[in-house]
């Protein structure tokens, strides 16, 4: 049986890159093998042929498989060698293909669309968030599923040493960059960006977002041509479409009662405004001879009321829900210290919205161990978001974190990441848990201002303070006329065009994650978001600044206490032991809580005190050492000889007196001198192959 292929080529920043449609994948809608250079990927798009008479929404799922053989790795654990659940590099690698792909469906479309992106074999050199999202957006385009694509992706990374690069291979990332943009959109339009920088200037960013422009429109041709030669006829979807007369009632009845809704300076009370709304719209209906069935559909078109009220009034009279000018950031405060026994605590405020972040500092061995299909190692920096339903007045289950938890986490570790110092300077593990205590708009960016005020509460002297913002953007429908906003909150955001998190330090950004509720946007109007982001960022630093402007001198009396020093790595079998013997004896004897050792000879010891910490780094000194001729040392004697006497004056550390040297004169016999147990002070005199003489008469 063949399989009948179909190889679509394209020489893409020098590096092969290719389209396969064949037979494979023959009872999805479509099915497309990605190639570019060794990583391979299969995307598939099915769709379901009935309606979701169920569902207010379009029922659009994206997933993203990794397989351990891709990488040739057993991987899974001891007990259980397959995939389990999906990474958190496998989630927000799902969220980034989802985030620029769902933005072209209708969403009055009501069929289960599923695109699921399983990486088949990954070459490290060439990444698979680009090629997954191309081979997703290939396999939507000639599918028959009705979508207003294609999209494409790309990475552009400002190397420290070699300018902008597209495409980047990970061993590139690891040697060090300026920053980190991956950038997609449709040929003319940008509609999602992930970025990590180091202090990035923001016009550094637009520019790198202009190259990429070019480059996603030349794989948008490639994609074109593709779609050309192959694309199936566009099925006919239904459109959820409300019935006239239900749409007349509701906006008649709507109409004068909206800018009473929409417009109160605080969330409660506009939660409260909707309720009451809904309801005597529902009596309304009723009234009116509609039934209960008509109540979801009469929502929408409440919600389209509420987008339209929204839109006009920002466009035509700056005019937002709550009454701020368009730059005006919500009142702001903040507190350090809240809890006795936590390393490091703060709470920060922002209009609704509240973040408390607690910092727990750990010894290196509580550095968490990650084996995934792309990364095998360990992570010193953690954040972890929580957002409870609570935070937003409403009851729900606890059933860990979700997409959304991860994603804000992820977003917020990464707007810290750069400015935590380095294991050498600091030599703890640190985790960050935001816990959202109330949510109206941004709680990730608000989660990056608290998680830095916590950092400095435990004393981590981290490099600069940083803070973050969230954006927004409104437009009209021919996208000629749009208007910034600063801080948005819960309206701006649910009817707003755009949703742009961006964080940084007072010297430039370290964060960016947008998606986009419309077809996309341009770099300017990203530049002139980037400008607006700068000013809010800074007005935020000043605030928290009020609270703590600098990390505390001295980490938590409750945290662990950590030393560190660089030994000779041909002595880290010496602190061992056989056995372990030394090392565990160290720890016995001194109440230490744990010594670390690494390869290159770093050795971290800690304790739950000043005391036992020291007490264990005075030990691993000792044997350590490289001693010298001339250097004293001291102990006790421990062995007794017809020829002179062992002195023990560190673990694992003796030397030999010979009896010449026990004192001026003859010896006749050692015990003479020196006894078993006799705690004495000797010199060194010779030093040969790792074995000592000592001596008592040249003191």
């Amino acid at each position: 049986m063949k399989l009948n292929r179909k190889e679509f080529k394209l020489d893409f920043q020098g590096k092969p890159l290719s389209m396969e449609v064949s037979q494979i994948g023959e009872q999805a809608n479509s099915a497309v093998i990605g190639r570019y250079g060794g990583t391979v990927v299969l995307a598939t798009v099915v769709m379901s042929k009935e309606d979701r008479s169920d569902k207010d929404y379009l029922p659009l799922t994206v997933d993203y498989e990794e397989k351990f053989y891709a990488v040739g790795k057993i991987l899974g654990g001891q007990y259980m060698r397959r995939e389990g659940r999906a990474s958190e590099h496998a989630v927000l690698s799902g969220r980034l293909i989802d985030r620029t792909i769902r933005p072209l469906f209708n969403h009055g479309m009501r069929r289960d669309i599923q695109v699921v992106v399983t990486i088949l074999s990954l070459d490290p050199k060439f990444d698979p968030h680009f090629i997954g999202l191309l081979t997703a957006s290939t396999a939507i385009a000639i599918s028959d599923v009705p979508w207003n694509g294609p999209v494409a992706a790309l990475t552009i990374a400002k190397m420290a040493n070699n300018g902008l690069v597209i495409n980047p291979s990970t061993e590139d990332l690891n040697s060090g960059f300026e920053f980190d943009l991956l950038v997609s959109g449709t040929a003319d339009k940008i509609n999602m960006i992930e970025f990590e920088g180091i202090e990035a200037q923001e016009k550094e960013v637009v520019e790198a977002l202009e190259i990429g422009q070019k480059e996603i429109s030349n794989l948008i041709k490639f994609q074109n041509e593709i779609v050309k030669q192959i694309r199936q006829p566009k099925a006919e979807v239904a459109i959820a479409e409300p019935d006239e007369k239900l749409k007349k009632a509701v906006k008649d009845f709507v109409a004068d009662k909206l800018e009473d809704t929409i417009y109160t300076k605080t969330k409660m009370a506009r939660v409260d405004n909707f309720y009451n709304l809904r309801k005597n719209l529902e009596k309304k209906l009723i009234t009116d001879g509609f039934s209960k069935d008509d109540f979801g559909a009469a929502a929408k078109i409440l919600e389209e009321e509420v987008d339209a009220t929204v839109h006009k009034n920002i466009l035509e009279s700056e005019k937002r829900p709550d009454f701020r000018k368009l730059n005006e950031v919500r009142d702001l405060g903040a507190e350090v210290g809240l809890l006795e026994r936590v390393h490091g605590s703060a709470l920060f405020m922002r209009g609704n919205t509240q973040a408390l972040a607690l910092t727990t500092l750990g010894p290196p061995d509580d550095e968490q161990s990650i084996e995934s299909m792309e990364f095998s190692g360990k992570k010193r920096f953690i954040l972890h978001y929580n957002f409870p339903p609570y935070a937003t007045g409403e009851t729900g289950f606890f059933r860990g974190p979700g997409r959304r938890e991860i994603g804000h986490g992820a977003l917020a570790e990464k707007a810290l990441r750069n400015l935590i110092p380095s294991k050498d300077e600091f030599p703890y593990t640190i985790r960050i848990v935001s816990e959202i205590l109330s949510s109206n708009g941004s709680s990730s960016m608000a989660s990056v201002c608290a998680g830095c005020l916590s950092l400095m509460d435990a004393g981590v002297p981290i490099k600069k303070m940083a803070a973050g913002i969230a954006m927004g953007l409104i437009m009209d429908s021919d996208g000629k006329q749009y208007k910034v906003l600063t801080d948005i909150q819960g309206p701006e955001d649910h009817y707003g065009d755009m949703d742009f998190k961006a964080a940084g330090t007072k010297d430039g950004v370290t964060a960016i994650q947008m998606d986009v509720k419309i077809q996309g946007v341009t770099p300017k109007m990203i530049g002139d978001v980037l400008a607006a982001a700068k000013e809010a960022r800074l007005h935020i630093l000043k605030a928290m600044e009020q609270t703590l402007d600098k990390p505390r001198a001295q980490v938590s009396a409750y945290a662990p206490i950590v030393y560190s020093i660089n030994i000779n790595p041909a002595k880290i079998g010496e602190v061992i032991g056989p056995g372990g013997k030394v090392i565990n004896g160290i720890i016995a004897q001194t109440k230490a809580t744990g010594i670390d050792i690494d390869q290159s000879g770093k050795v971290y010891v800690y304790g739950s005190t000043v005391e036992s910490a020291q007490a264990a780094l005075k030990q691993v000194e000792a044997i350590t050492h490289e001693y010298q001729i001339g250097e004293m040392v001291e102990g006790r004697i421990v062995k007794v000889l017809d020829f002179g006497a062992i002195l023990e004056f560190g673990p694992g550390m003796d030397g030999m007196i010979h009896v010449s040297e026990l004192k001026n004169g003859f010896v006749k016999k050692v015990e003479d001198v020196v006894k078993v147990g006799d705690f004495v002070r000797a010199k060194i005199i010779r030093v040969e192959d790792g074995r000592i003489g000592l001596s008592l008469k040249n003191l």
